[in-house]
């Protein structure tokens, strides 16, 4: 295994975006992680995942220095201090963004070196490794400060305003100085091949690159301006649906669920998978909590990715899909890349894509129930799709699945997925009364009555008086604390408050987090953490059972576990204090939402008048 001082933690790293790209950024400024031209394309820094042949992108001090960081405002552009005794600089680090860069973008990663105080001398390395690391690039140099890289089908220009030098293992580095006042720009844009090859480029020239830099925090704080939310948890929230923004993809409106691969959710192995894809069931909760702060373009945009590439037919429903829509996600394991600290194995693709998860009929259901309720209800054509939807959920609801969790054991009866056929059976009836549509309402009414006789009776332990994972069994699940989002129940039912506090005690991880079942109960053999999106679904629980004390002290701890910058992985370790999984975690920054909107909600109602 490999020596873990080489790899950062998971949660140093800043996100970078340009709804098209991404770029982790750890805490003394090197890009480890930056998938180009995609969030799903092969890595041209992989270092995240093999700190000997991944590569990565670094500016650092040659005295050491002391960092620290910040995002510029609500944008994605990120700052980096570094100070030492002669003096002190900051780099400014972005995807540079544009109007109309959902169809144009620059595709460029724009670092920007700004003196301070003193002087201080500098050092850049781009270790550029195209495919995940396996191919160290052909340089050619283009004029002063510009090297063409290629390798593949993948090309990037690097440019500077300072020399630029090849090393002998097929990198590009610089020494220079900063003083203050001054400023040292590099850019790394990415370019196809045949386009390098044809193309008269050389260096950018440095106020295009000042003046790019401006409109992109400028786009920022503009898309921005539209969050509304008010409260103790308000700039977190905002942080949060900033994340969100930078996982959408601009094009197709997809959110990801998360811009990394096979970080481990275990210290042991084995759980590593990859997250850069969309979820339908992501869909809802994007809905509900980005249409909470008044993002109502991002929640309708990810709505019509999920309808575009959802519907046609039932029969070739799947459960996630790629960001611009694409079916085959095929699951292969990269040979030869180590993992983070050695703890492998690298996957791409998701196997998951063809799972049969029940679940995915209410979400859509609960979907387009939500977007009418917001003043647009489905046209001729989605309705006959939702009408196979809905007789899906009719027909299949008695058929074991593999959850929410994607477990990849026998397939079970689980309670979660019951009820999400339920609330498709449940939106579809109300849908067609409303929207006055011609459907077999009599029909879904009966098969709604068995689909709840069948989980009061069958996923209920009586007992203790709580829901339980699955039918016939005992133990309990995170996402059972989701039953009253669709309605099938009030989050004050006396049943609900019991499997709460049931959940609260029996799947907390021994440090106040949240397990999203217990551990041992499923197929791996490795354990995980705690599971950061349970734990603010307990959090907005407690708040709507007017539980506020309580959901306050939770919330706080739930957000001790994100980073410096306010981003969520998908799980934490509590014993090592530190993030495990993928990483930022759209899921996790959705209930991060949803639990900051419950409390205030609860803060106003507590409110004297």
């Amino acid at each position: 295994m490999a020596d873990a001082e080489h790899y950062r933690s998971i949660g140093d790293y800043g996100l970078l975006s340009d709804c098209h790209s991404v770029a982790l950024v750890s805490h003394d400024g090197s890009i480890d992680w930056c998938c180009m031209p995609r969030v799903d394309s092969a890595s041209v820094f992989g270092r995240l995942l093999d700190a000997e042949r991944g590569g990565c992108c670094a500016i650092r001090a040659d005295a050491d220095a002391h960092t620290s960081r910040r995002y510029l405002g609500d944008s994605l552009v990120l700052e980096t201090i570094l100070r030492c005794s002669a003096g002190e600089a900051r780099i400014l680090d972005c995807f540079t963004m544009r109007e109309a860069g959902a169809e144009r973008p620059h595709r460029q990663l724009l670092r920007v070196v700004e003196g301070i105080r003193g002087w201080m001398k500098l050092k850049f390395l781009a270790e550029i490794r195209f495919d995940y690391g396996e191919i160290k690039p052909w340089l050619r140099r283009r004029g002063v400060g510009a090297y063409s890289a290629i390798g593949g089908n993948d090309g990037m220009l690097v440019s500077s305003d300072v020399d630029l030098e090849r090393s002998d293992n097929h990198d590009l580095v610089a020494s220079f100085s900063i003083r203050a006042g001054q400023r040292v720009r590099f850019s790394l844009e990415y370019l196809e091949p045949h386009r390098l090859e044809v193309l008269e480029v050389g260096r950018t020239d440095a106020g295009e690159l000042d003046r790019r830099l401006d409109e992109t925090i400028d786009w920022w704080h503009r898309w921005s301006g539209s969050i509304r939310l008010d409260g103790l948890d308000a700039a977190a929230a905002r942080r949060s649906a900033t994340i969100l923004k930078g996982l959408q993809n601009a094009p197709t409106g997809a959110i990801v669920a998360a811009p990394t691969t096979s970080l481990p959710e275990s210290a042991n192995g084995e759980r590593n998978w990859d997250y850069r894809f969309s979820w339908i069931r992501d869909s809802a909760f994007t809905v509900r909590s980005l249409a909470s702060l008044g993002l109502d373009a991002e929640a309708d945009r990810f709505r019509r990715f999920v309808e575009r590439s959802a519907a046609g037919s039932t029969e070739t429903l799947q459960i996630v899909y790629g960001v611009g829509g694409e079916r085959r996600l095929t699951e292969l394991e990269i040979e030869g890349l180590e993992g983070w600290r050695g703890i492998g194995p690298v996957r791409i693709g998701n196997a998951a894509a063809k799972q049969v998860q029940l679940d995915v009929y209410g979400e859509l259901l609960d979907l387009a129930w939500r977007w009418h309720r917001r003043g647009s209800s489905p046209d001729d054509d989605y309705w006959r799709f939702l009408v196979e939807l809905v007789d899906a959920a009719a027909e299949r609801w008695r058929e074991p699945d593999r959850g929410i969790w994607e477990l990849r054991g026998e397939p079970r009866h689980f309670v979660h997925s019951k009820v999400m056929c339920w609330a498709a059976l449940d939106r579809g009836i109300r849908l067609a009364d409303e929207c006055l549509r011609r459907a077999p309402t009599r029909r879904w009414r009966v098969a709604r009555e068995e689909v709840r006789q069948a989980v009061e009776r069958d996923g209920y332990d009586a007992d203790r008086g709580v829901f339980v994972q699955a039918f016939g069994s005992k133990a309990l699940d995170g996402a059972l604390l989701l039953l009253p989002s669709v309605e099938f129940l009030p989050y004050d039912d006396p049943r609900m408050v019991r499997t709460t506090d049931a959940i609260r005690e029996e799947l907390d991880d021994g440090n106040g987090l949240i397990l999203r079942y217990p551990r041992g109960s499923d197929d791996l053999a490795s354990d995980e953490g705690a599971f950061v999106t349970c734990s603010f679904w307990l959090v907005e629980c407690l708040a709507r059972q007017g539980r506020a004390q309580d959901a306050r002290e939770l919330f706080d701890r739930v957000a001790s576990c994100g980073s410096d910058l306010g981003l969520f992985a998908e799980e934490y370790d509590s014993r090592r204090g530190e993030p495990l999984g993928n990483y930022p975690q759209g899921l996790s920054h959705l209930s991060h939402i949803a639990a900051a909107v419950a409390l205030s909600n609860a803060d106003l109602a507590a409110a004297p008048p």
